[in-house]
């Protein structure tokens, strides 16, 4: 797969290959009719994706040379290493649990306000939540819980002083992740009537496609991204999926202000050695350049703003501006 468009193609291939069985999530637990009138605590921002990594030396060769993160200690996970690329966004990278197959997906996480008085809300609304928040030891607080599908959702409170992190030059801002999702509408339960995400764009390889939906954080420019599936299963990684492909849809993005001279930062500092795609205005009409890491995950270099008119839909809400 040596672009975005052969990534999609390939997993469009593989949607029709698994058959177009109906994905039936059981809503149990996302309604929406608790707690009226209370306040949900702001989400302003994604925090960060954890992903595992079977070689953690050519990881690290890859986020802080490749992409320029800032290396640091995992106040969560003493067995893990965090790559910040701003103070509150950062990769964390977990050693591969055995047994893990092809997935190299672990969690994704949301910045918030409260952390505790979020954990509250969620658990008037239906959802389950732990009896407290964890504080690690920079200060941040946490804590976790599972969307429809059961990909496993963290709220961190950012620590109220934050580590130091030096300028990158390629990206400061992780504008999105994005997972695997086989119902888009079980999910929505949760993340656009429960906590308040906003549709922001959707599209595919074809005009009427709904392969990826990207939806906003309620209080912020950031946003998640769905990549669709179709199959047999209900949650997870299908069974027929390589490695390669999970990679492409469990993804982050980090954004840039203009391709070219984002091309220039790479190609000076001799930054491009990992496998990637070359650049291109994506079905967004956002200029993109994709990199993977060792095991396959992407990261998405993505300019801010699109150049023109996007496929499938038009933009529902405002893009990052930096």
């Amino acid at each position: 797969m040596s672009n975005l468009k052969a990534d999609a193609r390939a997993m469009m291939g593989w949607n029709k290959a698994a058959g177009l069985a109906v994905v039936c999530v059981s809503l149990l637990g996302y309604g929406v009719s608790g707690a009226v009138g209370q306040e949900r605590p702001k989400i302003t921002s994604v925090s960060h994706l954890s992903v595992y990594s079977e070689d953690p030396a050519k990881t690290e060769q890859f986020y802080v040379h490749d992409l320029g993160a800032m290396k640091g200690i995992d106040p969560e996970n003493p067995a893990g290493v965090r790559y910040y690329f701003n103070p509150i966004q950062f990769v964390e990278v977990l050693p591969l649990p055995a047994g893990a197959g092809v997935n190299r997906f672990d969690h994704a996480g949301y910045n918030t306000a409260n952390a505790e008085a979020l954990r509250k809300y969620l658990g008037a609304q239906g959802i389950a939540v732990p009896d407290a928040v964890t504080q690690v030891s920079d200060g941040s607080r946490y804590f976790e819980v599972k969307d429809p599908e059961g990909n496993r959702v963290q709220f961190v409170q950012p620590s109220a002083h934050p580590i130091a992190v030096p300028n990158n030059p390629l990206s400061n801002h992780m504008i999105h992740v994005g997972y695997i999702v086989h119902d888009p509408e079980a999910e929505d339960t949760f993340y656009q009537r429960v906590l308040g995400f906003r549709p922001y764009w959707h599209g595919g390889m074809k005009e009427d496609a709904h392969d990826w939906i990207s939806i906003q954080v309620p209080d912020g420019t950031d946003w998640v991204e769905y990549m669709t599936v179709k199959g047999p299963e209900k949650t997870g990684i299908p069974s027929t999926m390589t490695q390669s492909a999970a990679g492409v849809l469990n993804h982050f993005a980090l954004g840039v202000f203009n391709m070219e001279k984002t091309m220039n930062v790479l190609y000076l500092g001799d930054r491009l050695n990992a496998k990637h795609s070359p650049p291109q205005i994506g079905r967004d009409s956002k200029w993109q350049l994709n990199i993977y890491d060792p095991d396959g995950t992407r990261a998405e270099l993505m300019e801010f703003q699109p150049m023109g008119k996007p496929c499938c839909s038009p933009f529902l809400a405002a893009s990052p501006t930096k």
